[in-house]
């Protein structure tokens, strides 16, 4: 027991960059991810081709490799050339990654919405923007909060995954005391600290979602 209390102090430091991660890849990438699903719906064919190429792309290849192309390889790109530090580059990739997700999952949810809501709509007077964000969009997010929820959960599993940046995570915090110390404890104590993050957003989205659901009855 004293051994797990005195890993803990650098275990809650690397919790706090992971956390640090989560929160600004959730705040970025949702509305990006609304943004682009009204892109994607557009009737603006350029535009809807565009943004379908690149949800394409960040859903199609691995995050892993585009957290690597953004700090490795944007530095090398003829004409660019960026560099950036480790957590805005970490960022990057894993906001352009989950704004994909989040827009085919809003793109779903704004085209399950019956077309005579429109219509009504636009019968009372209202237009595109007053007709999404007052009928179209309360109904949305009652819709995707499941799939929502679930790429939530992920998303605080995944942001392991910037251990290969040499960030001072969770995980890799985990790793570098199990080496120290040849020791697996860390491992299990790690396990529980995503565990009870994991429990909390699948509570907070339970709650969520038993509010929505009050609007069916």
């Amino acid at each position: 027991m004293d051994y797990v209390i005195g890993i803990l102090p650098p275990l809650l430091e690397g919790t706090a960059v992971t956390l640090q991660m989560f929160f600004s890849t959730i705040v970025l990438s949702l509305p990006l991810g609304l943004l682009l699903a009204l892109a994607r719906i557009s009737r603006f064919k350029a535009l809807s081709g565009a943004v379908g190429v690149y949800i394409w792309l960040f859903r199609g290849t691995p995050l892993m490799l585009q957290l690597l192309f953004i700090y490795f390889g944007l530095p090398f790109l003829p004409y660019i050339g960026i560099r950036l530090p480790d957590f805005p580059a970490a960022l990057l990739a894993f906001v352009l990654n989950y704004a994909a997700y989040f827009a085919e999952i809003f793109r779903a949810g704004i085209q399950s919405i019956d077309r005579g809501q429109y219509e009504g709509a636009k019968v009372l007077g209202m237009t595109y923007v007053q007709t999404m964000r007052r009928i179209v969009l309360p109904q949305v997010i009652k819709r995707v909060l499941p799939p929502v929820s679930n790429e939530t959960i992920t998303l605080v599993k995944d942001t392991s995954l910037i251990y290969v940046l040499a960030m001072n995570d969770l995980l890799r915090t985990t790793r570098a005391i199990v080496q120290r110390d040849f020791n697996t404890t860390p491992f299990i104590v790690a396990a529980v600290f995503y565990l009870i993050m994991t429990l909390v957003l699948t509570w907070g989205f339970q709650k969520l979602e038993k509010k929505y659901a009050v609007y069916d009855d």
